[in-house]
């Protein structure tokens, strides 16, 4: 893996391929969230990083999934932004796509995390108005971090109490009209869960975006092309005016690019 932007003195030896360059404590360093948690960590001291890959053609995913356009690298990055995180806040959908299981424990994390006060692994944050969910998974009876389920106003007192059964920690964070973007994140905040992480799907990324509260996007371009009818890393309503972010980095590994923009 080589840096292509910016070029620095700290990113010369992994450019050249040194021994150990760009191991999992390296990459941690280079994708560590804002220290500060006033302006810089954006509003309430929460920072919203997306990741997310995406073919040359703009397809998100093949067959449903993402991992056919993915790599080595990029699950490396995967495994390093969840590493960091707080929370994984994730769509329902993408939850049963994807099979999402509890995060683990990763030894290489461990001393940053508990210096960071946080816990073991990441705690899962399952976006589902509905609560349609399967709650007999792993996912929801035997996370070491319980997972929370942020739903909506409109959801049934059966499901949310099937939830609660399974140990799930519901949060309504919307109306009758689904689950508002901007609130869930504040209440994930107002949870401690300020270092958050999201892997979408597309539709819950594109709230999110239409929302104003993504401060940070991680998009792996890979070197693809899928044609077909998958979707864009962020779908729902156009916005009126396109939000400008700033690119921050760019890693470069096997044809595969892996950049990081930021808010403006």
């Amino acid at each position: 893996m080589r840096s292509l932007f910016p070029v620095t003195e700290e990113t010369a030896a992994p450019e050249r391929g040194a021994p150990g360059a760009w191991e999992l404590d390296a990459l941690a360093d280079y994708y560590a969230y804002p220290e500060s948690a006033g302006a810089e960590a954006g509003a309430e001291g929460v920072w919203l990083r997306g990741n997310m890959v995406a073919t040359l053609d703009g397809a998100a995913q093949h067959e449903g999934r993402s991992q056919p356009i993915s790599c080595p690298a990029d699950m490396r990055i995967f495994g390093t932004l969840r590493g960091l995180a707080d929370a994984v806040v994730v769509g329902a959908e993408t939850v049963r796509q994807e099979g999402y299981r509890p995060p683990r424990a990763r030894e290489a994390f461990a001393a940053r995390r508990a210096a960071a006060g946080q816990g073991p692994a990441p705690a899962i944050a399952v976006v589902s108005a509905s609560l349609n969910l399967d709650f007999s998974l792993p996912l929801f009876t035997s996370p070491l971090v319980p997972t929370v389920v942020l739903t909506g106003a409109q959801a049934s007192a059966e499901r949310a109490r099937a939830a609660e059964k399974a140990g799930v920690d519901v949060v309504v964070a919307g109306d009758g009209r689904g689950v508002d973007p901007a609130r869930a994140v504040r209440a994930l905040g107002k949870r401690g869960l300020t270092r958050l992480l999201t892997e979408g799907g597309p539709r819950l990324l594109g709230q999110f975006v239409t929302a104003g509260v993504l401060d940070e996007l991680c998009l792996t371009v890979s070197p693809m092309l899928a044609a077909g009818d998958a979707q864009r890393i962020a779908h729902g309503p156009a916005m009126t005016v396109p939000d400008r972010f700033v690119l921050v980095s760019v890693l470069e590994e096997d044809g595969f690019l892996f950049t990081r923009y930021r808010r403006t």
